[in-house]
């Protein structure tokens, strides 16, 4: 099944405008999200065919069905206990069934670790954009040659630069376990022999090892930094695939404010923590943002990275306080909530499912 399947099948009891336009935090360029509800045709749904989710390439546009869509609401999950709170201008599209669902039996002191965590992973997320934006790597990838070092005269010296400074060519270089060291080898030469070189080729990632007649005399020793290799072909592969997938507009923006951080992830971080509070103190979620202003100024980078940290974790500090004060139920009642379920999806079939 297609989403546009899907939307023509009458299975979706709710759809709705969610994300920046739902929380009053809309620029210019910000996306429109679509979020919504489905209740899966009663042969699926007895079926091995079972659908919990449906979304496009992007996850613009995101349908779960009912019973994803309720357990994920048990477990006070943001994105989704927002969906329970759209603003009606957001609305477009409301079976009278989903109105069985109310915020009020959902809202648990669950929601202290659910939005406080995801608040912190955008955090996470800002700082590593930072990293890659005060770090960007070369689009010429290095080679096995760049993590190696040579001991030359008690002194240890780059491969590369032993290499030139004796005039010498990696493909007539031979080398041989040393034994007992890890990753060290005897480094041979000699123009006129069949050694094999000390890579095969650039994009070797691994040194080459030669026949060594037992007679010869090593040059002197080569260590190859494999962890340090390692390390290097990871971040060169998530820098690239970040450069290739990122969002050209939302990373310009990053620039021009010049704090090397993604400031839209310190704007949703503080969004989820002042909900928090909010749910906290008047048990209440507040979907469209009444501090609007303060949140956008964040966005747009008015603040430095390390203050809004350290007021976020004193935000943090004084949510587990507040909850643990608030009159909120522990969790949600699953028996209750389990009953709703069935009673929604047993009227759907028996009333709406064509």
């Amino acid at each position: 099944m297609t989403i546009e399947e899907l939307k023509k099948s009458g299975s979706i009891i709710f759809e709705c405008i969610s994300g920046s336009r739902a929380y009053g935090l809309a620029t210019a360029t910000s996306d429109t999200d679509i979020r919504g509800v489905f209740v899966l045709p009663k042969e699926q749904y007895y079926s091995l065919n079972y659908i919990d989710q449906m979304n496009n390439e992007t996850n613009d546009v995101v349908y779960y069905e009912l019973n994803k869509f309720a357990s994920l609401c048990a477990k006070n999950n943001p994105n989704i206990l927002e969906l329970l709170n759209t603003p009606e201008d957001c609305i477009l599209h409301k079976n009278p069934l989903f109105e069985k669902f109310e915020t009020e039996d959902f809202l648990s002191k669950l929601s202290y670790e659910s939005f406080a965590n995801y608040a912190f992973t955008q955090i996470k997320k800002a700082r590593g954009l930072e990293k890659k934006i005060a770090n960007p790597m070369e689009k010429e990838r290095k080679t096995v040659l760049d993590f190696c070092t040579i001991y030359f005269d008690g002194k240890t010296l780059a491969l590369k630069y032993y290499l030139d400074k004796f005039n010498l060519k990696q493909e007539f270089c031979g080398l041989s376990k040393l034994p007992h060291l890890r990753d060290s080898f005897n480094l041979f030469y000699d123009e006129n022999s069949n050694y094999s070189g000390i890579i095969r080729s650039e994009n070797s990632n691994e040194v080459n090892l030669s026949l060594v007649a037992k007679e010869e005399k090593a040059l002197t020793m080569l260590y190859f930094n494999r962890e340090a290799y390692s390390t290097y072909c990871k971040q060169y592969r998530e820098y690239w695939e970040w450069v290739e997938k990122r969002n050209e507009t939302r990373y310009e923006s990053t620039i021009s404010h010049g704090k090397n951080y993604d400031a839209k992830n310190l704007m949703h971080t503080f969004r989820l923590l002042n909900m928090a509070k909010e749910i906290a103190v008047d048990g209440k979620l507040n979907v469209r943002r009444t501090d609007r202003n303060y949140l956008l100024d964040i966005k747009n980078g008015k603040f430095e990275y390390d203050d809004l940290v350290v007021e976020a974790e004193n935000l943090k500090n004084d949510l587990e306080e507040l909850f643990s004060k608030s009159e909120l139920k522990e969790k949600p009642d699953l028996e209750k909530m389990n009953r709703l379920i069935f009673e929604i999806r047993n009227e759907f079939y028996n009333s709406y499912a064509k």
